[in-house]
């Protein structure tokens, strides 16, 4: 249905690009031109019915901007061949006539172009920074620009089919709360990160956990301590949300040091009492023996500059004392070693822990993409920073991977760049995730 309204707008974009040309040699098509401006207005502002099923205005401006693009690669082709075609036929007397039809056919292709990349360009989430600066660096290099479009048009159209199927699944569902768990659901960050305001770290995961009747709550704690330190932090901050809340306990679901800081708080703070279940996501739970190899190699001096430049920095994000220098020892092989002989599971807690695998170095962002390969000749088989055995702790163990070069990144399980990754869903993975939570009574 989607590509027979293409179609249909490839032909209405052809004729109004056409219509000078066309009109020249048979005389009668001058009174089909009013209603070719018509109908090409008329597409241009609604491009194809098939995008009214999206729920979102958003998604429809996307969709329609993708079948614009499209509709423009195949009416661009069909007037060049039918103009290459008149121009075997013209003569000096005609010759200003078909100088004036490309001239109006290079207006209405690049109208119906501009349109399409406008609406593509402000509406898309899944485009990026990355492609729209492509798109502009290769908008004036023939061939290439064309295949880029291809692409916008594949990003594009896959995306709202994909975002508007999971408004319609969560509407479905709406009634059933999967996610309204006894206990709510506190999220803990990882190493380097904080829970900003305007910038989620876990992406768009907490919105669908909450369409779905998850409470969530934040741990709130700095960026770059040491586990002890960063373990007190989520102690208090529970603490607050059971004196603010009422709640008796929370399940925490904490992503890669934040699995540490947290089994240090239930083991040596007594926080098993006010914690129900504890899942650990991508958790370097037997450390990082790259870790080992960049303290031992560096210079003191260096470890220095770095950890005072790193301290300053976030001091201007909100953290009060970051310890950069403690936070990366904590996570070397030998101290999460030493950690994990000292720190023991409680019986009064639920853990269960997730593992993830990143096939190759160059299907990662930044800075995964230069780490991956430097992990993988320590550690193994990693996420782009934490070995597939250290991640697994707990009754319950659950490793994710996909086929082909891709694979799922460290930063991929908590959906930090906002990207629809092809066979893997991270927002509806969390909903089964917490679902299952509740399922256990938690």
């Amino acid at each position: 249905m989607r590509w027979m309204f293409r179609i249909l707008d490839a032909l209405m974009i052809t004729a109004g690009a056409c219509i000078v040309v066309i009109s020249f040699f048979s005389p009668m098509w001058w009174f089909a031109q009013p209603a070719a401006e018509v109908l090409l207005l008329v597409m241009n502002v609604f491009p194809s019915p098939y995008n009214w099923k999206y729920k979102k205005f958003r998604l429809r401006v996307c969709a329609g901007g993708a079948d614009l693009l499209c509709a423009f690669l195949i009416a661009a082709v069909l007037t060049v061949i039918i103009h290459l075609l008149v121009l075997m036929l013209i003569s000096d007397e005609t010759l200003i006539v078909y100088l004036m039809s490309c001239a109006a056919a290079i207006i209405v292709l690049g109208a119906v172009l501009l349109n399409g990349v406008l609406r593509t360009y402000l509406s898309s989430a899944q485009l990026g920074i990355k492609h729209r600066v492509i798109g502009v660096l290769l908008s004036m290099i023939p061939l290439i620009n064309l295949i880029f479009l291809i692409k916008v048009v594949a990003v594009c159209s896959a995306e709202a089919e994909f975002e508007n199927n999971k408004d319609i699944l969560n509407e479905q569902r709406k009634s059933e709360q999967i996610c309204h768990t006894k206990y709510p659901i506190l999220l803990v960050h990882g190493v380097f990160f904080r829970d900003f305001k305007h910038f989620n770290y876990w992406g768009r995961i907490p919105k669908e956990l909450e369409k779905n009747g998850a409470v969530i709550y934040y741990g709130n704690h700095q960026s770059a301590l040491a586990v002890a330190e960063s373990g007190k932090e989520l102690a208090q901050r529970i603490h607050q949300i059971i004196e603010e809340t009422g709640y008796e306990k929370v399940n925490v679901i904490a992503h890669s040091k934040g699995g540490l800081d947290c089994r240090y708080a239930i083991a040596a703070l007594g926080e098993d009492e006010h914690i129900a279940s504890l899942t650990t996501i991508n958790t370097p739970h037997r450390g990082c023996l790259f870790a080992d190899y960049l303290l031992h190699r560096s210079s003191p001096n260096f470890q220095k500059w770095v950890h005072r430049t790193y301290n300053k920095l976030l001091r201007g994000f909100g953290d009060e004392n970051p310890d950069f220098l403690s936070a990366v020892t904590d996570l070397t092989a030998e101290n999460c070693e030493a950690f994990n002989q000292k720190i023991h599971d409680s019986g009064k807690v639920y853990y269960q822990s997730v593992g993830s695998k990143l096939n190759k170095a160059a299907n990662a962002t930044f800075p995964l993409n230069l780490t991956y390969n430097f992990v993988k000749r320590f550690d193994g088989d990693n996420d782009g920073l934490v070995s597939e055995t250290s991640f697994e702790w707990g009754e319950k163990y659950t490793f994710l991977t996909k086929k082909g070069r891709r694979g799922i990144s460290h930063s991929d399980m908590v959906d930090l760049n906002r990207e629809n990754i092809k066979d893997f869903d991270v927002r509806e993975f969390y909903v089964q995730l917490v679902a299952d939570l509740k399922a256990r009574g938690f």
